[in-house]
Protein backbone atom coordinates (compact mmCIF):
# COMPACT_ATOMS: atom_id res chain seq x y z
CA UNK A 1 0.00 0.00 0.00
CA UNK A 2 2.89 2.41 0.17
CA UNK A 3 2.38 5.38 2.23
CA UNK A 4 -1.36 6.42 0.70
CA UNK A 5 -3.09 5.78 4.12
CA UNK A 6 -0.50 8.28 5.62
CA UNK A 7 -0.43 10.60 2.79
CA UNK A 8 -4.04 11.64 3.29
CA UNK A 9 -4.53 11.61 6.48
CA UNK A 10 -1.31 13.53 6.21
CA UNK A 11 -2.98 15.76 3.64
CA UNK A 12 -6.31 16.14 6.13
CA UNK A 13 -4.61 17.10 9.34
CA UNK A 14 -2.08 19.35 7.94
CA UNK A 15 -4.63 21.52 6.00
CA UNK A 16 -6.55 21.44 9.44
CA UNK A 17 -3.60 22.63 11.30
CA UNK A 18 -2.68 25.01 8.70
CA UNK A 19 -5.74 26.53 9.09
CA UNK A 20 -6.07 26.63 12.43
CA UNK A 21 -2.42 27.85 13.20
CA UNK A 22 -2.90 30.99 10.91
CA UNK A 23 -6.00 31.99 13.31
CA UNK A 24 -3.91 31.46 16.44
CA UNK A 25 -1.53 33.56 15.06
CA UNK A 26 -3.82 36.55 14.35
CA UNK A 27 -5.65 35.79 17.90
CA UNK A 28 -2.45 35.35 19.77
CA UNK A 29 -0.85 38.61 18.29
CA UNK A 30 -3.65 40.62 18.64
CA UNK A 31 -3.67 39.45 22.63
CA UNK A 32 0.03 40.26 22.71
CA UNK A 33 -0.71 43.81 21.05
CA UNK A 34 -3.68 44.58 23.07
CA UNK A 35 -2.02 43.58 26.50
CA UNK A 36 1.29 45.74 26.05
CA UNK A 37 -0.82 48.92 25.09
CA UNK A 38 -3.28 48.25 28.21
CA UNK A 39 -6.18 47.75 26.13
CA UNK A 40 -7.77 45.46 28.46
CA UNK A 41 -11.25 46.53 27.02
CA UNK A 42 -10.12 45.23 23.05
CA UNK A 43 -9.20 41.72 24.96
CA UNK A 44 -12.48 41.63 26.62
CA UNK A 45 -13.81 41.87 23.21
CA UNK A 46 -11.74 38.96 21.56
CA UNK A 47 -13.36 36.80 24.32
CA UNK A 48 -16.07 34.16 23.38
CA UNK A 49 -19.23 35.11 25.69
CA UNK A 50 -19.18 32.16 27.77
CA UNK A 51 -15.63 33.33 28.69
CA UNK A 52 -17.00 36.93 29.18
CA UNK A 53 -19.26 35.12 31.32
CA UNK A 54 -16.86 33.66 33.38
CA UNK A 55 -14.23 36.37 32.77
CA UNK A 56 -16.88 39.59 33.26
CA UNK A 57 -14.68 42.85 32.30
CA UNK A 58 -14.16 44.45 35.95
CA UNK A 59 -12.71 41.08 36.53
CA UNK A 60 -10.81 40.83 32.98
CA UNK A 61 -9.04 44.40 34.06
CA UNK A 62 -8.04 43.32 37.18
CA UNK A 63 -6.84 39.72 36.08
CA UNK A 64 -4.65 41.27 32.92
CA UNK A 65 -3.55 44.78 35.43
CA UNK A 66 -2.62 42.23 38.23
CA UNK A 67 -0.74 40.11 35.61
CA UNK A 68 1.55 43.27 34.51
CA UNK A 69 2.56 44.35 37.84
CA UNK A 70 4.12 41.11 38.77
CA UNK A 71 5.64 40.06 35.23
CA UNK A 72 5.68 43.14 32.77
CA UNK A 73 5.50 43.09 28.74
CA UNK A 74 5.22 39.92 26.71
CA UNK A 75 8.60 40.49 24.95
CA UNK A 76 8.17 37.45 22.48
CA UNK A 77 6.11 34.03 22.26
CA UNK A 78 6.68 30.96 20.81
CA UNK A 79 4.18 28.27 19.57
CA UNK A 80 4.82 25.30 21.29
CA UNK A 81 2.47 23.00 20.56
CA UNK A 82 -1.35 22.40 18.79
CA UNK A 83 -3.62 20.00 20.88
CA UNK A 84 -6.85 18.91 18.91
CA UNK A 85 -10.03 19.75 20.86
CA UNK A 86 -8.22 21.48 23.93
CA UNK A 87 -5.39 24.03 24.00
CA UNK A 88 -2.84 25.71 21.88
CA UNK A 89 0.27 26.68 24.80
CA UNK A 90 2.71 29.30 23.90
CA UNK A 91 5.68 29.77 25.53
CA UNK A 92 5.76 33.82 26.39
CA UNK A 93 8.84 35.84 27.74
CA UNK A 94 7.39 38.45 30.08
CA UNK A 95 9.97 41.79 30.91
CA UNK A 96 10.05 39.18 34.53
CA UNK A 97 8.95 35.75 33.68
CA UNK A 98 8.50 33.08 31.57
CA UNK A 99 4.65 31.67 31.64
CA UNK A 100 2.71 29.52 29.06
CA UNK A 101 -0.32 31.02 27.75
CA UNK A 102 -2.67 28.29 26.53
CA UNK A 103 -5.50 29.63 24.53
CA UNK A 104 -8.52 28.04 22.45
CA UNK A 105 -10.52 29.27 20.05
CA UNK A 106 -14.17 28.48 18.85
CA UNK A 107 -15.46 28.38 15.42
CA UNK A 108 -16.00 32.35 15.30
CA UNK A 109 -11.84 32.23 16.11
CA UNK A 110 -13.04 34.64 19.51
CA UNK A 111 -11.27 32.74 22.97
CA UNK A 112 -12.88 29.79 24.28
CA UNK A 113 -10.35 28.82 26.85
CA UNK A 114 -7.57 30.93 27.92
CA UNK A 115 -5.12 29.96 31.04
CA UNK A 116 -1.46 31.63 31.75
CA UNK A 117 0.39 29.79 34.39
CA UNK A 118 4.35 29.12 34.99
CA UNK A 119 6.19 27.20 31.84
CA UNK A 120 7.32 23.88 32.11
CA UNK A 121 9.49 22.82 29.33
CA UNK A 122 8.44 19.16 27.91
CA UNK A 123 10.91 16.42 28.62
CA UNK A 124 13.05 15.10 25.96
CA UNK A 125 12.28 11.41 25.63
CA UNK A 126 15.41 9.66 25.15
CA UNK A 127 15.27 6.79 22.32
CA UNK A 128 15.19 3.60 23.94
CA UNK A 129 18.53 1.19 22.87
CA UNK A 130 17.10 -2.07 24.06
CA UNK A 131 14.43 -4.38 21.96
CA UNK A 132 13.33 -7.39 23.90
CA UNK A 133 10.44 -8.51 21.49
CA UNK A 134 12.68 -11.46 20.38
CA UNK A 135 9.32 -14.04 21.10
CA UNK A 136 7.40 -12.02 18.49
CA UNK A 137 8.56 -12.51 14.72
CA UNK A 138 11.53 -10.68 14.02
CA UNK A 139 10.05 -8.40 11.36
CA UNK A 140 7.03 -7.75 13.19
CA UNK A 141 8.99 -6.77 16.28
CA UNK A 142 11.09 -4.76 14.47
CA UNK A 143 8.24 -2.53 12.69
CA UNK A 144 7.10 -1.92 16.94
CA UNK A 145 10.07 -1.24 18.04
CA UNK A 146 11.03 1.47 15.43
CA UNK A 147 7.83 3.49 16.13
CA UNK A 148 7.51 3.00 19.84
CA UNK A 149 11.22 3.44 21.16
CA UNK A 150 10.48 7.17 20.95
CA UNK A 151 7.25 7.30 23.61
CA UNK A 152 7.69 7.99 27.47
CA UNK A 153 7.88 5.38 29.45
CA UNK A 154 5.38 3.42 30.83
CA UNK A 155 3.90 3.35 27.34
CA UNK A 156 1.80 0.34 26.71
CA UNK A 157 0.77 -0.23 23.18
CA UNK A 158 -2.24 -3.28 22.62
CA UNK A 159 -2.13 -4.44 19.21
CA UNK A 160 -4.07 -7.02 17.06
CA UNK A 161 -3.03 -8.28 13.66
CA UNK A 162 -5.77 -9.93 12.05
CA UNK A 163 -4.94 -12.08 8.77
CA UNK A 164 -7.21 -14.94 7.07
CA UNK A 165 -9.56 -14.22 10.13
CA UNK A 166 -6.98 -15.35 12.21
CA UNK A 167 -6.40 -12.95 15.52
CA UNK A 168 -2.61 -12.44 16.67
CA UNK A 169 -1.94 -10.40 19.83
CA UNK A 170 0.99 -8.10 20.47
CA UNK A 171 1.60 -6.36 23.69
CA UNK A 172 4.51 -3.79 24.56
CA UNK A 173 5.29 -1.81 27.21
CA UNK A 174 8.41 0.71 28.12
CA UNK A 175 10.21 0.15 30.89
CA UNK A 176 12.63 2.49 31.55
CA UNK A 177 14.92 2.07 28.55
CA UNK A 178 13.89 -1.32 27.32
CA UNK A 179 10.69 -2.37 24.99
CA UNK A 180 9.37 -5.98 26.09
CA UNK A 181 6.41 -8.46 25.49
CA UNK A 182 3.35 -7.61 27.89
CA UNK A 183 -0.01 -9.69 27.69
CA UNK A 184 -2.65 -6.77 27.60
CA UNK A 185 -5.05 -7.63 25.42
CA UNK A 186 -7.81 -8.21 28.09
CA UNK A 187 -7.08 -4.18 29.47
CA UNK A 188 -8.92 -1.72 29.26
CA UNK A 189 -7.83 1.83 27.08
CA UNK A 190 -9.89 4.59 25.71
CA UNK A 191 -10.36 4.42 22.30
CA UNK A 192 -11.53 8.07 21.56
CA UNK A 193 -12.72 8.65 18.38
CA UNK A 194 -12.75 5.11 17.21
CA UNK A 195 -15.98 5.48 19.08
CA UNK A 196 -17.76 7.39 16.23
CA UNK A 197 -18.05 3.87 13.90
CA UNK A 198 -19.93 2.11 16.80
CA UNK A 199 -22.06 5.05 17.44
CA UNK A 200 -23.20 4.83 13.50
CA UNK A 201 -23.53 1.18 14.10
CA UNK A 202 -25.92 1.96 16.34
CA UNK A 203 -27.37 3.94 13.71
CA UNK A 204 -26.95 1.01 11.28
CA UNK A 205 -29.03 -0.95 13.20
CA UNK A 206 -32.00 1.00 14.17
CA UNK A 207 -31.87 1.93 10.16
CA UNK A 208 -32.15 -1.43 9.57
CA UNK A 209 -34.80 -2.19 12.34
CA UNK A 210 -37.09 0.28 10.34
CA UNK A 211 -37.14 2.64 13.45
CA UNK A 212 -35.18 5.47 11.59
CA UNK A 213 -34.43 6.09 8.33
CA UNK A 214 -30.96 8.04 7.57
CA UNK A 215 -32.93 10.73 5.45
CA UNK A 216 -34.68 11.75 8.46
CA UNK A 217 -34.06 14.75 10.35
CA UNK A 218 -33.35 14.89 14.05
CA UNK A 219 -35.48 17.78 14.58
CA UNK A 220 -38.53 15.78 15.03
CA UNK A 221 -37.25 14.42 18.59
CA UNK A 222 -37.26 17.89 19.77
CA UNK A 223 -39.32 19.93 21.43
CA UNK A 224 -38.45 23.18 20.18
CA UNK A 225 -37.10 24.72 16.64
CA UNK A 226 -33.29 25.07 16.00
CA UNK A 227 -32.08 28.54 15.35
CA UNK A 228 -32.81 29.24 11.70
CA UNK A 229 -35.21 26.24 11.51
CA UNK A 230 -31.86 24.31 10.56
CA UNK A 231 -32.38 21.24 9.47
CA UNK A 232 -29.82 18.09 10.13
CA UNK A 233 -30.22 14.60 8.79
CA UNK A 234 -28.91 11.55 10.70
CA UNK A 235 -26.59 10.59 7.84
CA UNK A 236 -25.12 14.15 7.49
CA UNK A 237 -23.86 13.68 11.41
CA UNK A 238 -22.55 9.87 10.39
CA UNK A 239 -20.68 10.72 7.32
CA UNK A 240 -19.26 14.17 8.59
CA UNK A 241 -21.35 16.42 5.90
CA UNK A 242 -24.11 17.92 8.13
CA UNK A 243 -21.89 21.47 8.18
CA UNK A 244 -22.75 21.76 11.98
CA UNK A 245 -19.19 23.21 13.70
CA UNK A 246 -16.41 20.54 15.07
CA UNK A 247 -17.59 21.44 18.82
CA UNK A 248 -20.12 23.65 20.28
CA UNK A 249 -18.99 27.07 21.24
CA UNK A 250 -20.95 26.93 24.48
CA UNK A 251 -18.62 23.69 25.54
CA UNK A 252 -16.34 25.07 28.19
CA UNK A 253 -12.58 23.97 27.25
CA UNK A 254 -10.52 25.44 30.28
CA UNK A 255 -11.34 21.92 32.07
CA UNK A 256 -8.76 20.39 29.92
CA UNK A 257 -8.53 17.36 32.51
CA UNK A 258 -12.04 16.17 31.18
CA UNK A 259 -13.68 19.06 29.35
CA UNK A 260 -16.62 16.87 27.83
CA UNK A 261 -18.30 15.82 31.17
CA UNK A 262 -20.62 18.15 32.24
CA UNK A 263 -21.65 19.00 28.25
CA UNK A 264 -24.97 17.71 29.07
CA UNK A 265 -28.74 18.00 27.87
CA UNK A 266 -29.40 21.70 28.95
CA UNK A 267 -26.15 22.75 27.29
CA UNK A 268 -26.53 21.25 24.21
CA UNK A 269 -30.31 22.00 23.69
CA UNK A 270 -29.68 26.28 24.70
CA UNK A 271 -26.91 25.22 21.63
CA UNK A 272 -28.98 23.58 19.54
CA UNK A 273 -32.18 26.91 20.22
CA UNK A 274 -30.05 29.67 20.16
CA UNK A 275 -26.39 29.04 18.80
CA UNK A 276 -26.29 26.18 16.11
CA UNK A 277 -24.88 27.32 12.87
CA UNK A 278 -23.63 25.95 9.74
CA UNK A 279 -20.42 27.11 8.41
CA UNK A 280 -20.55 25.04 5.36
CA UNK A 281 -23.36 23.83 2.73
CA UNK A 282 -24.86 20.63 4.04
CA UNK A 283 -24.38 17.25 2.11
CA UNK A 284 -21.64 19.05 -0.73
CA UNK A 285 -18.51 19.09 1.93
CA UNK A 286 -17.15 17.55 4.26
CA UNK A 287 -16.26 19.21 8.31
CA UNK A 288 -15.30 16.74 10.54
CA UNK A 289 -17.28 17.19 13.91
CA UNK A 290 -17.27 15.90 17.38
CA UNK A 291 -20.47 17.79 17.98
CA UNK A 292 -21.81 15.92 15.23
CA UNK A 293 -21.67 12.66 15.94
CA UNK A 294 -21.91 13.29 19.67
CA UNK A 295 -25.34 15.19 18.86
CA UNK A 296 -26.19 12.05 16.47
CA UNK A 297 -25.40 9.47 19.32
CA UNK A 298 -27.51 11.70 21.86
CA UNK A 299 -30.63 12.16 19.18
CA UNK A 300 -30.57 8.69 18.76
CA UNK A 301 -31.09 7.95 22.53
CA UNK A 302 -34.08 10.14 22.47
CA UNK A 303 -35.55 8.40 19.72
CA UNK A 304 -35.68 5.25 21.39
CA UNK A 305 -36.75 7.09 24.38
CA UNK A 306 -33.40 5.51 26.54
CA UNK A 307 -29.50 6.58 26.48
CA UNK A 308 -27.19 6.15 23.93
CA UNK A 309 -24.80 4.37 26.19
CA UNK A 310 -27.57 1.63 26.92
CA UNK A 311 -28.38 2.16 22.89
CA UNK A 312 -24.49 0.88 22.55
CA UNK A 313 -25.05 -1.42 25.01
CA UNK A 314 -27.82 -3.28 23.35
CA UNK A 315 -26.79 -3.32 19.76
CA UNK A 316 -22.96 -3.20 19.78
CA UNK A 317 -21.55 -4.22 23.23
CA UNK A 318 -24.20 -7.39 23.77
CA UNK A 319 -24.45 -8.29 20.06
CA UNK A 320 -20.79 -9.00 19.57
CA UNK A 321 -20.38 -10.34 22.79
CA UNK A 322 -18.24 -7.35 23.43
CA UNK A 323 -17.83 -7.87 27.66
CA UNK A 324 -14.90 -6.04 27.96
CA UNK A 325 -16.13 -2.75 26.72
CA UNK A 326 -17.14 0.14 28.85
CA UNK A 327 -19.02 2.86 28.78
CA UNK A 328 -17.19 4.94 31.59
CA UNK A 329 -14.01 4.39 33.41
CA UNK A 330 -15.44 4.50 36.54
CA UNK A 331 -14.76 1.57 38.94
CA UNK A 332 -12.78 -0.67 36.29
CA UNK A 333 -9.96 -0.95 38.85
CA UNK A 334 -6.60 -2.80 37.71
CA UNK A 335 -8.36 -3.92 34.10
CA UNK A 336 -7.70 -0.34 33.42
CA UNK A 337 -4.56 0.82 31.79
CA UNK A 338 -3.70 4.28 32.71
CA UNK A 339 -3.57 7.30 30.38
CA UNK A 340 -0.45 9.51 29.91
CA UNK A 341 0.17 12.69 28.10
CA UNK A 342 3.15 12.64 25.78
CA UNK A 343 5.82 13.55 28.15
CA UNK A 344 4.60 10.64 30.48
CA UNK A 345 2.72 12.22 32.76
CA UNK A 346 -0.46 10.44 34.35
CA UNK A 347 -3.04 12.67 32.99
CA UNK A 348 -7.25 11.95 34.37
CA UNK A 349 -10.10 9.95 32.50
CA UNK A 350 -12.55 11.48 30.28
CA UNK A 351 -15.90 10.87 30.93
CA UNK A 352 -18.80 12.25 28.36
CA UNK A 353 -22.18 12.91 29.18
CA UNK A 354 -24.58 13.74 25.92
CA UNK A 355 -21.42 14.14 23.54
CA UNK A 356 -20.63 10.42 24.39
CA UNK A 357 -21.53 9.15 20.54
CA UNK A 358 -17.78 11.11 19.75
CA UNK A 359 -15.64 9.92 21.87
CA UNK A 360 -16.51 7.78 25.17
CA UNK A 361 -16.05 4.06 24.93
CA UNK A 362 -13.46 1.90 26.43
CA UNK A 363 -12.65 -1.31 25.14
CA UNK A 364 -9.66 -4.23 24.66
CA UNK A 365 -7.93 -5.23 21.55
CA UNK A 366 -9.77 -8.43 22.45
CA UNK A 367 -12.90 -7.18 21.83
CA UNK A 368 -12.30 -4.75 18.92
CA UNK A 369 -11.08 -7.63 17.24
CA UNK A 370 -14.58 -9.25 17.75
CA UNK A 371 -16.03 -6.46 16.44
CA UNK A 372 -13.92 -6.40 13.10
CA UNK A 373 -14.24 -10.46 12.50
CA UNK A 374 -18.15 -9.42 12.54
CA UNK A 375 -17.53 -7.02 9.35
CA UNK A 376 -15.99 -10.24 7.62
CA UNK A 377 -19.33 -12.53 8.05
CA UNK A 378 -21.27 -11.09 4.51
CA UNK A 379 -24.36 -11.42 6.32
CA UNK A 380 -24.07 -8.71 8.69
CA UNK A 381 -26.76 -6.15 7.02
CA UNK A 382 -26.20 -3.95 10.07
CA UNK A 383 -22.34 -3.57 9.36
CA UNK A 384 -22.33 -3.26 5.83
CA UNK A 385 -24.54 -0.41 6.00
CA UNK A 386 -21.74 1.60 7.71
CA UNK A 387 -19.06 0.56 5.22
CA UNK A 388 -21.49 1.45 2.05
CA UNK A 389 -19.99 5.14 0.87
CA UNK A 390 -22.00 7.89 1.34
CA UNK A 391 -19.88 10.64 0.48
CA UNK A 392 -16.67 10.99 -1.64
CA UNK A 393 -13.97 13.43 0.17
CA UNK A 394 -11.80 13.08 -2.81
CA UNK A 395 -9.83 10.96 -4.83
CA UNK A 396 -9.60 7.74 -3.23
CA UNK A 397 -10.95 9.14 -0.35
CA UNK A 398 -14.51 7.92 0.88
CA UNK A 399 -16.70 7.86 3.94
CA UNK A 400 -19.68 5.67 5.10
CA UNK A 401 -21.48 5.93 8.22
CA UNK A 402 -18.50 6.67 10.49
CA UNK A 403 -15.93 4.79 8.49
CA UNK A 404 -12.87 7.08 6.27
CA UNK A 405 -12.78 4.62 3.39
CA UNK A 406 -9.57 4.79 1.51
CA UNK A 407 -7.55 2.69 -1.20
CA UNK A 408 -4.21 0.04 -0.91
CA UNK A 409 -1.93 0.13 -3.40
CA UNK A 410 -3.56 -2.92 -4.87
CA UNK A 411 -6.68 -1.14 -4.93
CA UNK A 412 -8.61 -2.72 -2.40
CA UNK A 413 -10.88 -0.99 0.03
CA UNK A 414 -9.21 -0.06 3.54
CA UNK A 415 -11.86 0.78 6.40
CA UNK A 416 -10.17 3.26 8.97
CA UNK A 417 -10.32 5.42 11.89
CA UNK A 418 -8.06 6.39 14.73
CA UNK A 419 -9.07 8.10 18.09
CA UNK A 420 -7.49 10.32 20.46
CA UNK A 421 -8.13 11.99 24.26
CA UNK A 422 -6.08 13.48 26.91
CA UNK A 423 -4.49 9.68 27.60
CA UNK A 424 -4.84 7.77 25.24
CA UNK A 425 -4.36 7.24 21.05
CA UNK A 426 -5.78 4.79 19.15
CA UNK A 427 -6.28 3.29 15.37
CA UNK A 428 -8.16 0.45 13.56
CA UNK A 429 -8.05 -0.22 10.03
CA UNK A 430 -9.79 -3.02 8.05
CA UNK A 431 -9.79 -4.82 4.59
CA UNK A 432 -12.88 -6.80 4.38
CA UNK A 433 -12.58 -8.17 1.74
CA UNK A 434 -9.46 -9.60 2.34
CA UNK A 435 -10.35 -10.25 5.99
CA UNK A 436 -7.00 -7.84 7.30
CA UNK A 437 -6.74 -5.57 9.94
CA UNK A 438 -4.69 -3.83 12.57
CA UNK A 439 -5.94 -2.42 15.97
CA UNK A 440 -3.39 -0.36 18.33
CA UNK A 441 -4.56 1.04 21.83
CA UNK A 442 -2.27 3.26 23.22
CA UNK A 443 -2.41 4.82 26.90
CA UNK A 444 -0.21 7.73 25.27
CA UNK A 445 -2.02 10.93 24.46
CA UNK A 446 -1.08 12.43 20.82
CA UNK A 447 0.96 9.42 19.82
CA UNK A 448 -1.39 9.32 16.59
CA UNK A 449 1.42 9.57 14.32
CA UNK A 450 3.05 6.92 15.64
CA UNK A 451 0.23 4.91 16.10
CA UNK A 452 -0.98 5.29 12.48
CA UNK A 453 2.36 4.53 10.76
CA UNK A 454 2.72 1.92 12.88
CA UNK A 455 -0.91 0.39 11.54
CA UNK A 456 0.74 1.39 7.80
CA UNK A 457 3.36 -1.07 7.86
CA UNK A 458 1.75 -3.17 9.58
CA UNK A 459 -0.92 -3.66 6.77
CA UNK A 460 1.51 -3.27 4.20
CA UNK A 461 3.44 -6.02 5.35
CA UNK A 462 0.64 -8.25 4.96
CA UNK A 463 -0.43 -6.91 1.55
CA UNK A 464 3.57 -8.01 0.14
Amino acid sequence: MKRTLLILITICLAQVVFAQTESYKKAIDNFQANYNAGNYDEIFNSLSPEMQKTLPIDKNRQFLTSLKNQVGEIIGMELVKIEEGTNTLYKTQFERAILGIYITLNDQNKIAGLLIKPYEEPKTIESVSKNELAEYPKEIAEIIFSKTKNLPNNTQLSIAVIENGKVNYFGIVRDNETIRPIENQNQVFEIGSVTKVFTSTVLAALVKNGEIKLTDTINAFYPFDFKDNIKITFESLANHTSGVARLPENLDLSNTDNPYEKYGAKEIEEYLKNSLSINSDPSKSYTYSNLGTGLLGYTLGISQKTTFQDLVQKHVFEKYDMNSSFTSSKNLGNLLVKGMDNQGKAVSNWEFDVLFGCGGILSTTEDLAKFVLAHFDSSNKDLELTRKPTFEIGKDFKIGLGWHILKSKNGNNLYWHNGGTGGYSSSLTMDVENKRAVIILSNVAQANKNIDDLGIELINKMEK
